[in-house]
């Protein structure tokens, strides 16, 4: 079965999928659903559920730690950057006496927010030059790797050949010295 028979028809909605989704799902044992209540054996009726939510796969890995310390940091101190910047301009449009010290205050957290965007994005780099091993077969490191052997060996096997030539006490070399 294709892709397109499991999903039915492209002009299919999204809710019709869910829907869809629903009827062929586990149940969930705390969430009653009235339409699908049925009949047991025993006579007695039998719910089932929905699950709360449908558990899907990551599209993309999860940031180190120490690069996602830096991003929520980065984040806070921006926030507030952008809060005193408000507050300055209200201020400003205000003519209140705090506007002075509010927009000096507001350039030097857009110089502490900018440092801590630089920051994570140091943090990132310097994480993946320690930790980020590059197994793509593209890799630069790989392709270095691959020429050094392929180098040590045919050292190899020309010490090989010579120390055979040597065993056989000279035989095979077109001149003796």
């Amino acid at each position: 079965m294709g892709t397109a028979e499991r999903r039915k028809a492209p002009e299919e909605s999204v809710a019709e999928r869910s829907a869809e989704r629903w009827r062929h799902q586990a149940p969930d044992r705390d969430i009653p659903v009235r339409e699908r209540a049925g009949e047991s054996a025993g006579g007695q009726q039998e719910l089932y559920h929905r699950p709360l939510w449908v558990e899907e796969p990551a599209r993309r890995r999860r940031m180190p730690d120490p690069v996602r310390t830096a991003a929520v940091r980065a984040v806070l101190i921006i926030a507030v950057t952008l809060i005193q910047a408000m507050v300055a301009f209200l201020c400003t449009l205000a003519g209140s006496w705090l506007a002075f010290p509010m927009v000096i205050s507001s350039v030097a957290s857009t110089v502490v927010a900018t440092w801590s965007v630089v920051d994570v994005w140091v943090t990132r780099q310097v994480w993946s030059q320690r930790y980020g091993v590059v197994s793509e077969p593209s890799s630069t490191a790989r392709s270095l790797r691959r020429e050094r052997r392929a180098r040590r060996r045919q050292e190899r096997t020309a010490l090989r050949e010579q120390e055979r030539i040597r065993r056989r006490g000279g035989t095979g070399q077109l001149s003796h010295p």
